[in-house]
């Protein structure tokens, strides 16, 4: 076999996959919505019959009132007149009749398609939107989010796109169905003839299939990439425009603009050439039947009538063909919109639950045991960890920039998995506990706040019942009641996209109050105060330890401040803790954390004692000017 029979070969192949394919997303929205395509399809049966009955009818009228009017049948009056009257009426209740049940085809057909089509669509954005949710942190690090932006909106799109030329290429097969027996039965020759046309589809479907499946797969990639740079320039739009890169960033998305522009062309191009020969097909199946007919009619084969009907019935069938075409053009792209969707649905990540419950009352009691963890399995962030902190106490987890302290609270929260050992909550390992279990308990404040384009009590309450009294204990909790109570509407204010109205320190206090208002067994703060001024920070650790007996607390923290409120510290070290135990006796016993701490401990007085310097220039320019205004 040659190099070229077999690409022909596989080509073929790949074709008539993307045909199985594109059939199977029509069955899955079929069974999805049996009954509104049910309707659909009825409807379009209607219509096709009643444009086939419309060459019946126009035939009806033509012999019983159109002929008998051009001989003189009627008269001026008496009987004859009569008949042609009645005949007139009754051809016009014929071809009215036809055109009303016509109509209410087209209407019926048209309105269910668009449900059938926008319901599949916001069905399987829900199940694009659920599948987010449920999957694991990690597996959202590996996908880029303008390409999940992507899988939600263009790709959905793209995968139902056949649905509304669908219940009219169904049910126009009555009408194809129809006016094909119709001519079979004019005349076997003539049919055989016209029915050429019907390979003469199939074959350029084919060939219409190879060559746009690659093409509509990558425009479908080249969507999500446009989307991907889009949403990082947003996103990034202050390091853009402090950094100067406005410039940088336009070319960058240019680039990606022309190349899906380019992608689409051709996609177009190879669509504007199918379209019209799909359109001339059936046009040339009549000039052959008329010529072969032309022939059979000088040879006493067929009369003219027969003739001019066979004509006329191949003239109804460009609208099926057609139809059937439109569905056709739709379905490369469908296909390569589901898969791309189906890769997101059928996603698991590596999160599984059973069937244990956290609802214990009190604080939580947190165990690790020998935790390992890797963003990449040969460099582990975290190499055997294990600790043990007891109900109610305050824990500071201390150590250099890399050592796993943001990954340690993100599986103390379940976001992530250990890959190898557990972490418990009151002796139950966390791959236990029921799916929305651990977040029930537990409640983390990250580094990275983020508030909602919603009030400052939607931020808070993120949907929970929850009374405005104990939102306002909280806000105190997190040292926000004083800011909050002078906004211009108090707990109604909106904050804007991302809290863009607050400053650092204060999303960084509504984030908090969003944790506080849960009464979580295990409050985790990941350097969540690190925006707030030390005196501030001081209130909010006091205030915790005072007035959050119900909680065990784990703090991420690099003041001294912070470190000395806690109970106890757990000194991570190059992916293990290094030592665990009260900060006097590791001050002591661990020179790691000695020197870390003296660190943090020295740049404080060394910033303290710049202010102090700052503020005594500042009095002697003060008494030095009073001096020389004297």
């Amino acid at each position: 076999m040659t190099a070229e029979s077999t690409e022909s070969e596989e080509s073929r192949a790949s074709a008539r996959s993307v045909m199985l394919q594109g059939l199977r997303v029509i069955w899955v929205a079929v069974r999805a919505e049996p009954g509104v395509f049910t309707g659909a399809v009825l409807a379009s049966a209607l219509y096709g019959a009643m444009t086939v009955a419309s060459s019946w009818a126009l035939g009806w009228a033509t012999d019983h009132a159109v002929l008998p009017a051009f001989g003189g049948d009627g008269g001026d009056g008496g009987d004859g007149g009569g008949a042609a009257t009645g005949a007139l009426l009754l051809a016009a209740l014929f071809i009215v009749g036809v055109a009303v049940f016509k109509a209410a085809g087209v209407m019926g057909r048209r309105i269910l398609a668009g449900i059938m089509q926008y319901r599949m669509q916001a069905r399987s954005r829900r199940e694009v939107t659920r599948q987010y949710l449920r999957l694991p942190l990690s597996w959202h690090h590996r996908h880029p989010t303008g390409q999940l932006l992507s899988n939600a909106n263009s790709d959905v799109e793209a995968a139902w796109g056949p649905l509304a030329p669908l219940p009219m290429a169904v049910g126009v097969i009555v009408m194809l169905v129809t006016a094909a027996v119709a001519i079979v039965l004019v005349d076997p020759v003539l049919a055989l003839v016209g029915f050429l046309i019907f390979p003469a589809v199939a074959l350029l479907n084919l060939v219409y299939q190879r060559r746009l499946s690659p093409l509509a797969m990558r425009a479908q990639q080249l969507r999500a990439e446009v989307s991907e740079v889009a949403h990082e320039s947003f996103d990034g739009a202050l390091v853009v425009k402090t950094l100067g890169r406005e410039d940088a960033e336009t070319t960058r998305f240019q680039a990606r603009a022309d190349e899906l522009r380019d992608a689409n062309i051709a996609v177009g191009r190879v669509r504007g050439l199918f379209d019209p020969l799909l359109e001339a097909l059936p046009t040339l199946g009549v000039l052959a039947v008329l010529l072969v007919g032309a022939a059979r009619l000088k040879a006493g084969s067929v009369a003219t009538g027969d003739l001019v009907q066979v004509a006329y019935l191949f003239t109804l069938l460009a609208w099926p063909i057609r139809a059937l075409g439109w569905v056709l053009a739709e379905l490369p792209r469908s296909v390569v919109g589901w898969s791309r969707v189906r890769e997101v649905l059928d996603a698991t990540g590596s999160m599984t639950y059973g069937a244990a419950a956290l609802d214990g009352d009190g604080p939580a009691r947190v165990t690790a045991e020998n935790v390992r963890y890797g963003y990449d399995p040969a460099s582990p962030v975290l190499k055997g960890v294990s600790f043990r902190i007891e109900p109610g106490r305050t824990t500071a987890v201390v150590g250099q920039t890399g050592s796993g302290k943001s990954t340690l609270t993100q599986l103390l929260a379940r976001l992530i998995d250990p890959d190898h050992g557990a972490m418990r909550i009151d002796g139950t390992d966390l791959r236990e506990v029921a799916r929305g279990g651990v977040s029930g308990a537990v409640a983390l404040v990250p580094q990275q706040t983020f508030l909602f384009d919603d009030t400052v009590r939607g931020n808070i309450t993120l949907g929970l019942d929850v009374p405005d009294e104990k939102i306002w204990a909280a806000l105190r909790l997190a040292q926000a009641e004083g800011f909050v109570s002078a906004l211009p509407s108090g707990l109604d204010t909106r904050v804007g996209e991302r809290g863009a109205t607050l400053s650092g320190g204060q999303r960084q206090r509504l984030a908090l109050a969003r944790a506080l208002v849960r009464e979580p067994r295990l409050l985790i703060l990941d350097d969540a105060t690190s925006s707030v001024d030390p005196q501030v920070e001081k209130r909010i650790l006091h205030g915790l330890r005072e007035e959050s007996a119900e909680s065990t607390v784990v703090v991420v923290a690099y003041r001294m401040a912070t470190i000395a409120l806690a109970d106890e510290v757990a000194y991570l070290e190059h992916g293990t803790v290094a030592d665990h135990g009260p900060h006097d006796e590791l001050l002591a016993r661990c020179e790691g954390y000695r020197a870390l701490v003296t660190a943090y401990q020295r740049e404080e007085a060394e910033r303290s004692a710049l202010d102090e310097a700052v503020a005594e220039a500042v009095d002697e320019a003060v008494d030095t000017d009073e001096e020389v205004v004297a």
